[in-house]
C-alpha cells in the first residue's frame, strides 16, 4: 500500500447476496486465508483481522501484534509464520522500511498455547534506494521446502529473498534480487511446474476512486523472469490480467489463494470500496479459475433457473417421471400445406401441463437429453444463514415447486416434496479450476459433521449418485446451463 489506512472493524451488519462475505468483513490488506481448528483466519493492515467458523461470516477478533502494514502467513509444519511490513509505504513519512517474521502455534487467540515469539528483521530499506520494503508475501515452495518472500511497492522495484524455513530468518549471505516494477501487494503461488507472481497494479487507499487491480507473471524459476501472456517481463512493467472492478466492487488487492481441493480452488483479495456498504474497504473470496495455464478470478455463483448437465455425456439432471409427450402438427415436408401459413411460435411445455401426473412422494433422480422440459428445470437459491468457503448454501428445487433435491442415507439423490431446509437438502456449489461445478450436500442422513468428500456423481449416463469428489473424473463435474 501506498500510505497507512487503519483496518475497519465495525459491528453493523453485512447483508448481501449470494457470493459475498457476511458478517463484519471489513480489513485492508488482507494476509492470504490460514485455516486453525477448524477456523478461518485472515490479517490485515493495522494489526488484528477477521475470523470465521464457516468461511462465510466474517467478524473481527484475530490477533497480530506489531501494527504495521500488509501481513501474510503460512502454515509451515505445526506452526504459523507471520510476516509483515512495520514501516514504509509512506507510514511515518518516508520509505525506511522493516519487513519482520514471527511465529506461533496457533491462530486461536483463545488457546491456551496462543503466543507470538518476538518479531526479527529479514528486510529493510533505508528510504533512499529506489525500493520501499513493504507488503510482503511467502511461499514454501512444495518442490524444494526453500521458503521465499517477495516485498515492494511502486515506489522503485519488487524484491525476492530466501528466508529459512525452520527460524523464519532471512538465509545467511542471501542477497535481495530485483524481479517486477510498477506493482505491490505481490504473492508467490507454485502451481504445475510454474512459479506465478502476482501483484497488484494501480492505486489504491482513496475509496471507490481507487483503481488496483491484480496482475500476473509467471516463470519456471522462483527467481525469474516473470513473463506475461504476451512475452513482457514484470520488471518492464508486464503483468496479465487476474481481476478488475466489478460488481460494484472496485479496488481488487493482495492476492491469496487457497486450495480446498483438487480442482477446487478460491482466491481472496481486499476491495478497495464496496458501493453497497458505503465504499467501505471489505474481504473478497472468489472462484480461483484457470485457463491455458493462467489464473484468473471467477464470477460468484449466485443462482437461477438452470438444467444441470453431467460433463460425463450432456445429459440432464431431472425428475425420474414419464416423459409427456407435446402435441404438435406434424412439420416440414409431412404437411406441405403448413409451409405455406404464417409461422406461430410453439409454447413450452407448462407445469400445470405434467404435474398431476407426477407420483406425490419422494421422485427419485436420473439424468437425460435435456429437452427444456418441466421435469428438467433447476430453480437454485442461495439459502440466508448458512454458508461454506466463499458463498452460501443452496436449495435446488424443481422450477415453480417446493420439490427440492435431496442426500439420503444411502448415498445417493432423490427429490422429496418440500423443501426444509434440512441439512442433506441444503447444496455446497463451487466452480472448479477448469469452469465446470461441484455439488456437494451439506450433510448425509446418520453421518455426524458437514459433508466434505460426497458429491453428485454421475455413475452412468443416465444415474446420478454420491461418490467422491474426482477432478480427474467428468462424471464428478457439472455444467450449470440457463437455457
Amino acid at each position: 500500500m501506498k500510505r497507512f489506512q487503519t483496518v475497519l472493524i465495525l459491528s453493523s451488519l453485512f447483508i448481501s447476496p449470494a457470493g459475498a462475505q457476511v458478517g463484519e468483513p471489513y480489513i485492508h490488506d488482507p494476509s492470504t486465508i490460514a485455516e486453525c481448528d477448524g477456523k478461518y483466519y485472515t490479517f490485515g493492515t493495522g494489526g488484528g483481522g477477521l475470523i470465521s467458523d464457516d468461511g462465510w461470516s466474517w467478524h473481527s477478533g484475530a490477533d497480530r501484534p506489531g501494527g504495521g502494514a500488509a501481513p501474510d502467513i503460512i502454515k509451515i509444519g505445526n506452526r504459523y509464520l507471520c510476516i509483515y511490513g512495520a514501516t514504509g509505504g509512506g507510514l511515518g513519512g518516508g520509505h525506511n522500511g522493516r519487513i519482520l517474521t514471527m511465529w506461533n502455534t496457533t491462530l486461536n487467540p483463545k488457546a491456551a498455547d496462543f503466543k507470538w515469539t518476538k518479531a526479527v528483521e529479514v528486510a529493510s530499506s533505508d528510504g533512499m534506494e529506489d525500493q520501499d520494503a513493504i507488503d510482503p508475501c511467502l511461499l514454501l515452495d512444495p518442490t524444494t521446502g526453500r521458503l521465499w518472500a517477495t516485498y515492494g511497492t511502486y515506489f522503485g522495484t519488487i524484491r525476492l529473498v530466501e528466508l529459512d524455513p525452520k527460524t523464519g530468518w532471512r538465509v545467511k549471505g542471501n542477497v535481495e534480487k530485483d524481479v517486477a516494477i510498477d506493482c505491490e501487494a505481490t504473492d508467490l503461488i507454485f502451481r504445475d511446474g510454474w512459479y506465478y507472481l502476482l501483484g497488484t497494479h494501480g492505486t489504491c487507499c482513496d475509496g471507490v476512486n481507487s483503481t488496483y487491480n491484480i496482475v500476473v507473471g509467471r516463470s519456471r524459476a522462483v527467481e525469474g523472469p516473470y513473463i506475461d501472456n504476451v512475452g513482457r517481463d514484470m520488471f518492464h512493467g508486464g503483468g496479465r490480467m487476474v481481476v478488475a472492478a466489478g460488481d460494484r466492487k472496485t479496488g481488487p488487492g493482495h492476492f491469496g489463494r487457497t486450495v480446498i481441493d483438487e480442482g477446487i480452488e478460491v482466491m481472496s483479495c481486499h476491495y478497495e470500496a464496496d458501493f453497497d456498504q458505503g465504499g467501505r474497504s471489505v474481504l473478497g473470496i472468489r472462484p480461483l479459475l484457470w485457463t491455458r495455464g493462467w489464473p484468473h478470478a471467477g464470477d460468484h455463483f449466485r443462482g437461477g433457473t438452470f438444467a444441470i448437465e453431467s460433463e460425463r455425456r450432456g445429459y440432464s439432471l431431472e425428475l425420474a417421471v414419464d416423459f409427456t409427450r407435446m402435441k404438435q402438427e406434424r412439420q416440414g415436408w409431412f404437411n406441405r400445406e403448413q409451409l405455406k401459413q404464417p409461422v406461430k411460435p410453439v409454447p413450452n411445455q407448462t407445469l400445470a401441463e405434467v404435474v398431476d401426473t407426477w407420483p406425490e412422494g419422494n421422485i427419485p433422480a436420473r439424468c437425460s437429453d435435456y429437452m427444456f422440459r418441466p421435469w428438467q428445470r433447476w430453480d437454485i437459491q442461495p439459502v440466508s444463514g448458512v454458508g461454506y468457503l466463499g458463498n452460501s448454501y443452496f436449495k435446488i428445487t424443481i422450477d415453480g415447486t417446493d420439490r427440492a433435491l435431496c442426500a439420503t442415507a444411502d448415498c445417493e439423490v432423490t427429490t422429496v416434496p418440500t423443501f426444509t431446509g434440512d441439512d442433506c437438502q441444503l447444496w455446497r456449489i463451487e466452480q472448479a479450476t477448469d469452469g465446470t461445478f461441484r455439488l456437494m450436500p451439506k450433510a448425509i442422513p446418520g453421518r455426524e459433521g458437514v459433508n466434505t468428500s460426497l458429491c453428485l456423481y454421475s455413475a452412468g449416463d443416465s444415474t446420478p449418485t454420491l461418490a467422491p469428489w474426482d477432478f480427474q473424473s467428468d462424471n464428478a463435474k457439472w455444467n450449470l446451463r440457463n437455457h
